[in-house]
């Protein structure tokens, strides 16, 4: 699996980016060595430390985000809550990546009848009209949404703003693989 670690507001150790290969080393049996993983710590204005983990493999996406006055301790969070995403997921992850040796690396998993379907429980046809950045998360907030998806007037690409639960916004902007 290659992994990115990258740092905000800090410089991670040697000694965290060897613990990362090794707590990543759990979650790469999942994927058979294929994959691409990335870890940004940041240290907060509270002397804590929050690592996130991203995994990404044949279009699927993993996240997981933990805090921790240990560096170490918030990315072995992170870690934990990606092997349990992936558990509780496991009939899906396996049909996506078509790894058929699950049952051998989680045997501890609840077996599955039936496959789980979403449901839709309403669906929702919306006007997309060109608007900016600032003038979408103003429509968000006049909507008490808690996203918002609009055309980026600068770009000409469909975009979506929300609310993070840190506080501030987020935007979400499409990438072609």
């Amino acid at each position: 699996m290659k992994t990115t670690i990258v740092g905000r507001k800090c410089t991670p150790k040697e000694s965290f980016k060897d613990h990362a290969d090794k707590k990543l080393a759990k979650i790469d049996k999942f994927f058979g060595g294929e994959g691409n993983a990335k870890i940004t710590a940041s240290v907060n204005k509270n002397n804590t430390t929050t690592v996130e983990l991203t995994v990404q493999n044949n279009g699927l996406f993993f996240r997981s985000q933990a805090t921790d006055p240990d560096m170490t301790a918030a990315l072995d969070k992170c870690v934990d809550n990606l092997i349990r995403q992936i558990r509780k997921n496991k009939t899906k992850v396996e049909k996506k990546i078509k790894s058929g040796n699950f049952d051998a690396l989680i045997p501890d998993a609840p077996a599955v009848e039936e496959e789980v379907e979403y449901k839709i429980e309403r669906q929702k046809n919306i006007v997309i009209k060109p608007q900016t950045v600032d003038e979408a998360i103003l429509q968000m907030n006049l909507l008490e949404h808690d996203f918002y998806l609009f055309e980026n007037i600068d770009t000409g690409d469909i975009n979506v703003v929300y609310a993070r639960k840190e506080g501030g916004y987020g935007l979400l902007e499409p990438e072609k693989e």
